[in-house]
Order: C-alpha cells, then sequence, then structure tokens
C-alpha cells in the first residue's frame, strides 16, 4: 500500500436520527362521528454503527467525511399505524478499528472481525400514540408523545494493524528490505532514517501453501512513547502483532544496548507489550565472517531466540520463517 492511501486515523462527527413522534389521531368514520383514539407510535431514530469488513486495509474511504447522520423515524398514523424507523447509518472499517470519543478520549470499544458491529449512537426512541394513554376517567386524550432527539459526538477512529509478525527496530535497521524480500509487498526503500513513514503489510509464503502476514511499521527511536518522531503511530499498530520481531544492524556498537532500548520504549508505552513473544534478527549478517559472527553472538541478549540474517544476500531466511513458524503455533 502506498503511503499516501494509507490512513489510521480520522475523526467524525456523528448524529443519530430522531424517534418519529406518536400520533395523536381519534378515529372518525362515516358511522363513528366521535370514536376513539387510535393514534400509532413513532418509529426509532437510526443508530450509527461500526461495522468490520475485511475489504478494507485503510481509513482512507474516510479521510473526507466530516458529518455521518443517520435518518429520522418517522410519525405514527392513524389505526394505530407504527411509522417507519430511521435507517441506520454503517460506517465500514477495516478489522482492527477502534472508536474513541474525541473529546474525552474514552474508549467507546472496537471492532476485530469481519462483520462484527458495535453500535455508536442509539437513535432516539419513537414517541407514543395517544392510543396508549387512554383510560377509564380519559377516554379520549388528545397528545401523544415526541419523538425523543437524537445523539451527537464528535468520535475518532483509530486503526490497529491486525498482522502477525509485527517489525521492530530503529529507522534504517533493514525491515523494508526484509519485507520486500520475502513478501510481495513493495515498500519504499532508501539508505536513510524514516522511509518508512506509513505501515506496510506483506503475505509471507511459508511451506505446505501455508503464510502469515507480516507489518513493517514506522521504525521506532528512543523517547517515541514521549511523542518524539512518529513513534506513537508506530507503537499503535505493534498492540496487535502476536509475535514482535526485534531486527538490529549488525554494524551497530552493541547489538544488547540497542535492543534494550527498544525493549525500554515498548514498556514506557505499554507493558504488556512485553508480554508477546519476541525474535531478534540480526540483520546486515553478510558483514560477518566466522569469527565476527562468534564475537557480535556474544552481544546478544540471552532470553530471546534469534537467527542472522540478509535479505540482500539470502542469508538465514527460511531459518527466520521457520522460527516464526513454530513461534507462531508453539
Amino acid at each position: 500500500m502506498g503511503s499516501p492511501n494509507f490512513v489510521d486515523h480520522v475523526k467524525l462527527i456523528c448524529r443519530s436520527g430522531k424517534g418519529g413522534a406518536g400520533s395523536a389521531h381519534l378515529h372518525r368514520g362515516p358511522s363513528i362521528p366521535k370514536g376513539g383514539p387510535d393514534g400509532g407510535d413513532g418509529g426509532r431514530g437510526g443508530d450509527i454503527i461500526l461495522r468490520a469488513n475485511r475489504n478494507f486495509w485503510t481509513l482512507l474511504h474516510l479521510r473526507y467525511t466530516k458529518h455521518l447522520i443517520a435518518e429520522n423515524g418517522k410519525s405514527g398514523g392513524s389505526s394505530r399505524k407504527h411509522g417507519a424507523d430511521g435507517k441506520d447509518q454503517i460506517i465500514e472499517v477495516p478489522p482492527g478499528t477502534v472508536a474513541k470519543d474525541a473529546d474525552t478520549g474514552e474508549l467507546i470499544g472496537e471492532v476485530t472481525r469481519h462483520n462484527e458491529e458495535l453500535t455508536l449512537l442509539k437513535g432516539g426512541r419513537g414517541g407514543l400514540g395517544n392510543d396508549h394513554f387512554k383510560s377509564s376517567t380519559n377516554q379520549t386524550p388528545r397528545y401523544a408523545q415526541p419523538g425523543e432527539k437524537g445523539s451527537e459526538k464528535e468520535i475518532v477512529l483509530e486503526l490497529k494493524l491486525l498482522a502477525d509478525v509485527g517489525l521492530v527496530g530503529f529507522p534504517n535497521a533493514g525491515k523494508s528490505t526484509l519485507l520486500s524480500v520475502i513478501s510481495a509487498a513493495k515498500p519504499e526503500i532508501a539508505d536513510y532514517p524514516f522511509t518508512t513513514i506509513t505501515p506496510n503489510l506483506g503475505m509471507i509464503a511459508y511451506r505446505d501453501a501455508q503464510s502469515f502476514v507480516m507489518a513493517d511499521i514506522p521504525g521506532i527511536i528512543e523517547g517515541a512513547h514521549l511523542g518524539k518522531g512518529i513513534g506513537l503511530r508506530f507503537l499503535r499498530h505493534i498492540e496487535r502483532n502476536a509475535i514482535l520481531l526485534f531486527m538490529v544492524p549488525a554494524d551497530v556498537e552493541s547489538i544488547e544496548k540497542e535492543y534494550n532500548i527498544l525493549i525500554n520504549e515498548l514498556r514506557s508505552y505499554n507493558p504488556e507489550l512485553l508480554d508477546k513473544d519476541r525474535i531478534l534478527a540480526i540483520t546486515k549478517s553478510d558483514l560477518l565472517d566466522e569469527e565476527l559472527k562468534t564475537w557480535v553472538q556474544a552481544d546478544i541478549p540471552k532470553d530471546i531466540p534469534f537467527v542472522f540474517i540478509s535479505a540482500l544476500a539470502n542469508i538465514g531466511l527460511t531459518d527466520l520463517k521457520d522460527l516464526i513458524w513454530s513461534t507462531l503455533n508453539h
């Protein structure tokens, strides 16, 4: 997906429908000049509903949408006819979309499965017709309930990517190169930091026609949890990844130091991220001979499975996919 077309954050003003008014009609006919009340109820106002649709990958289709308004309910009629309900306003979004109150930041809910629905705003209830208010002491009530007002709220939608593997590393760690080599994705690649400014998804083919999804997400920098760079957008997307694949180049001063900085950023943002399975890939390992590889290996943290890879030289990629698959299915 090209970066101009990846939209993961939109703000919408939503208004549910007003309920229809109840009818205060009194029955009249050729032989019944003064009949009793027969006013019908008003229809309910339409709801604002969020629905997950796996055919969408981003929120691009909502970028220029500012207002979403559900239909009002229709008024009740004579002969106890019920007014038609207002049409719901359905907002179709990719699975993994979160809805929040724009004013308070409070989480409203999220949709993660195809066709899962979340009601953001309920429509107003329809008013009762005068037929409901007749009694032995008031046989011809000439009043009915008005419809209930709808609700209006500014809502923020945020997309959190649903992928099996999320790539974690500093800018220029080789994440985009890896994704371009082992999948059909075509992320922008260049030898300078922050080439990736929006996420890319790649479907990775595995043995026996199996596959898994990998997400190349904007590179993290020290202080990302404080909002530096584009860190917060990055961190939001890795919340849903099943495995975190840490990528550290072989030519850094200290692999353990780089890894610990990345871990600290995740811990500061959301400690629960550290409960995910982790794998470490030492990239650009084509620069290492066996002696250097032994020296580098001594600087690798002891609590994480690792593999030496080079996407350009096609080194260790099969081992990496085997490690990912076994971790996903352990």
